[in-house]
């Protein structure tokens, strides 16, 4: 019997957040707060789009460039 492989997320909890952009957890709620990393909340739970997460990194680097 084959066992379907999950798809990849489409939300992001804060903690993977933090390890995805290397950064901690007042920072990327600072992101969060400051609207440069959109989310929503789900109950209590915050979640970040993996979208955003992408633009977030696309953002920084149009701004190094």
């Amino acid at each position: 019997m084959r066992t379907a492989v999950p798809a990849a997320p489409e939300a992001l909890t804060v903690p993977e957040v933090m390890t995805a952009l290397r950064l901690s957890r007042s920072k990327v709620y600072d992101l969060i707060r400051t609207r440069q990393l959109r989310s929503y909340t789900s109950g209590r739970a915050r979640r970040v789009p993996v979208d955003a997460v992408r633009q977030h990194m696309h953002d920084r680097m149009e701004e190094a460039a």
